[in-house]
């Protein structure tokens, strides 16, 4: 699903089953990674990083940057974006419940040049 102001990416396996899936919100050149979720038994299999890639191309094509949130206890997450240049750019104190814990706000800035 594309539209002009949402990307919604599906992972699907070879027999149809859904893997994983993206979802990145756009608003003139700003984006923002709402949700980046894979089933539990195709963890750690690359699909995130497949999903996050796809949507680092376009960001590197559209956008001046791309960012998100993510719970800060989530380290595997964590590392996958700073592997693909996302910084802390902030924090959000008590931001998620059930387990209350802070959201970290990080983000990946794009030059012009990247696209070429």
């Amino acid at each position: 699903l594309d539209n002009e102001l949402l990307s919604l990416s599906a992972a699907v396996g070879e027999d149809g089953t859904g893997l994983g899936y993206a979802e990145v919100r756009v608003i003139l050149d700003e984006g923002t990674l709402e949700r980046i979720a894979v089933a539990p038994r195709y963890r750690r299999q690359g699909i995130a990083e497949a999903l996050l890639d796809a949507y680092i191309q376009y960001g590197r094509e559209h956008l001046a940057f791309l960012t998100l949130e993510v719970r800060a206890g989530n380290a595997p997450a964590i590392a996958l974006y700073r592997k693909h240049g996302f910084q802390e750019a902030g924090r959000r104190k008590n931001y998620y419940q059930q387990p209350r814990e802070d959201a970290i706000i990080m983000t990946r800035e794009f030059e012009h040049h990247e696209a070429e």
